[in-house]
């Protein structure tokens, strides 16, 4: 009787902690992706060809799963419905995506985790714009918003305007054989530039959240239109390598980081993390899930300073510290607009957006959300 309570106990601990366990380990994932394709870059990977193998690697993981359940309830395709599927494969696929990795390449894999953290306040800007979201100044949360999305913005200069002197926190292996070749790299990186090509890797990507929320309610099938979705970036993105790279063995990967790069970034940020932030929203809500973007980034900056001998400037930190600040006052204020939606949708209002990368609470909305994760980047 005694080991039979025990195990309930136990049992019961498991089930409380799974959340936490999960959301922790899809972190870890997520900062592994940021090393994993700043290596392959280092091998000399063309961020064009990376973006299109990594969707077709998607498109394999997730088709199977939209043919098999969404067979009976997929609506027929229309010409609207399919030029907004096509724009959507380029706003998220090929625009944010190959921003996104030039950023990448400029900077380095921890300052990208940081400014990524800037999604939601610039989703939250374009929701206003496009009146899918709502401010009411009378309201502590929507003042939150507003003022979180300010200090979000404020955080982003900061590290953009201001690079400061090196902050050496974590000693990796090799880090003093690496360093007088890392500080020269260090040296040529443009920062600046870097930093514009990740902001406008987060509009595109808050633009296809903009979209998606429009062709979702002409085509209700998540998973359908996410393996869409990744098709036509597929077929957009080799368009557009072919154009820019005209020597085609850049095509060409071998059994090494790039192949490792595309498969990863393919199959964990873009097929496992649906399933997981899936389960999580439906038990916890997308506050709960939001709440660990944080935690990606200093992940990855302990990563980053050991395996690449990345170096953390000053500038990076307080940045940081003020889109960490800003981020949970945005997501408090959003904590409980979930709750309104619909009276909200009954009495006319405008249609909430969620304004995190996990935008619905089920897992076939979260897919239809990401075609791909950067930390987010996802």
């Amino acid at each position: 009787m005694g080991a039979d309570t025990a195990l309930a106990m136990f049992c019961g601990l498991i089930h409380k902690i799974k959340p936490y366990l999960a959301m922790i380990s899809l972190q870890f994932g997520y900062a592994g992706m940021y090393i994993v394709t700043m290596l392959c870059f280092k091998k000399g990977m063309n961020h064009y060809v990376l973006a299109v193998y990594r969707h077709v690697v998607a498109t394999v993981v997730i088709a199977p799963f939209a043919f098999v359940l969404e067979r009976k309830i997929r609506p027929k395709m229309t010409f609207p419905i399919f030029a907004r599927i096509l724009a959507l494969g380029f706003l998220e696929p090929v625009l944010d995506q190959n921003l996104y990795y030039v950023g990448l390449k400029l900077t380095s894999a921890t300052f990208t985790s940081v400014t990524i953290n800037i999604l939601p306040a610039v989703t939250f800007i374009m929701a206003l714009i496009f009146r899918l979201e709502r401010v009411n100044f009378k309201k502590v949360r929507s003042i939150a918003k507003v003022v979180g999305t300010l200090v979000t913005i404020g955080g982003a200069m900061v590290m953009t305007l201001y690079k400061g002197p090196i902050v050496d926190i974590f000693h990796g292996q090799g880090r003093h054989a690496a360093h007088q070749s890392s500080g020269s790299e260090s040296s040529d990186q443009h920062w600046v530039l870097g930093t514009l090509m990740l902001l406008g890797s987060i509009v595109g990507w808050s633009g296809f959240f903009i979209l998606q929320s429009f062709t979702l309610k002409k085509y209700p099938a998540e998973l359908s239109l996410t393996a869409l979705i990744c098709v036509a970036g597929t077929v957009e993105g080799s368009i557009v390598t072919l154009i820019m790279e005209r020597d085609l063995s850049v095509w060409v990967i071998g059994w090494d980081s790039r192949l490792l790069a595309a498969v990863y970034t393919g199959v964990i940020c873009s097929g496992l993390a649906y399933y997981i932030q899936g389960v999580v929203i439906r038990e916890r809500g997308p506050v709960f899930v939001t709440s660990f973007t944080p935690l990606c980034m200093i992940i990855t900056a302990i990563l980053g300073s050991i395996v690449l001998a990345e170096q953390i400037h000053l500038g990076s930190i307080i940045g940081a510290i003020f889109i960490v600040m800003g981020l949970y006052l945005v997501v408090w204020g959003k904590a409980k607009d979930h709750i309104n939606k619909p009276t909200n949708q009954k009495s006319g209002a405008a249609t909430e957006l969620p304004i995190t990368a996990e935008p619905e609470t089920t897992t076939t909305a979260v897919a239809a959300e990401r075609c791909s994760s950067k930390a987010p980047p996802a």
